[in-house]
């Protein structure tokens, strides 16, 4: 089993992003139930997953919708590229039931290899703000370009505090995304990849000056440390009122 965090802090709400490698496992187990284990063990109100989605058209989902309707309090935004896929390009957001979506969006994004984001405006008590799930390709030029599409994107819509939550496949740790400066911070809360030996932080989180960090880290414990090949991150987060 995958021991629980702790609760966020007083006042906080918790963001996870995990690449849950299509719910295959270092062991070479494909198993759904062990990756709903893991997710509902972060205690995160919102979850960003990439790889949520078999890699062939029409892409079904590796993570049924149905087991988490069955298994947890979870429920998948509609973002899904197909009527059979959890998410776009494999981008996935799952939410506690008291998130209230305002409005979800799907992005492509230029890149050598098909890659998309996925947004959701959302609300939580009287605070509204935005998450967006990315997976950034694997050659540096791309990532470059994909950040600076999805800061023009962002850029165009109402302001809201935002969250940037997803793989960003970068292997520096002091790495700036310039197309994010200077308006986010970028969170590295750990060497996510791969699960065996920590190698990098591969799985990022950015966040907007409105949003303040009370606490940060990586999942490394019982199923957490061999249901992917990358280890889950969360952050514990305050919306400046």
């Amino acid at each position: 089993m995958t021991p629980a965090l702790p609760a966020p802090a007083p006042e906080a709400f918790r963001v996870a992003s995990w690449n849950i490698r299509k719910c295959l496992g270092t062991d070479r187990r494909r198993d759904p139930d062990r990756t709903l284990r893991v997710i509902a063990a972060t205690g995160a109100d919102i979850v960003a997953l990439q790889e949520s989605d078999r890699r062939l058209a029409p892409r079904p989902a590796a993570l049924p919708p149905a087991l988490i309707a069955a298994a947890s309090d979870y429920r998948p935004l509609p973002l899904g590229g197909s009527a059979v896929s959890l998410g776009w390009h494999g981008n996935a957001i799952l939410v506690r039931p008291d998130i209230e979506l305002l409005a979800h969006h799907k992005l492509d994004l230029p890149s050598f290899e098909p890659r998309g984001a996925v947004a959701a405006d959302l609300r939580r008590g009287d605070a509204a703000f935005r998450v967006v799930g990315v997976h950034l390709g694997l050659r540096g030029a791309d990532r470059l370009r994909q950040l600076g599409r999805l800061s023009e994107w962002l850029a165009r819509q109402p302001p809201l505090p935002t969250l940037i939550l997803g793989d960003f496949n970068e292997w520096a740790p002091d790495a700036i995304f310039p197309p994010l400066a200077p308006g986010f911070t970028v969170l590295a809360p750990g060497p996510s990849f791969h699960a065996r030996l920590r190698l990098a932080a591969l799985d990022r989180i950015a966040h907007s000056p409105e949003l303040t960090v009370a606490a940060q880290g990586l999942m490394d414990q019982g199923e957490a440390a061999r249901a992917s090949d990358h280890l889950p991150i969360w952050a514990d987060l305050r919306i400046a009122k």
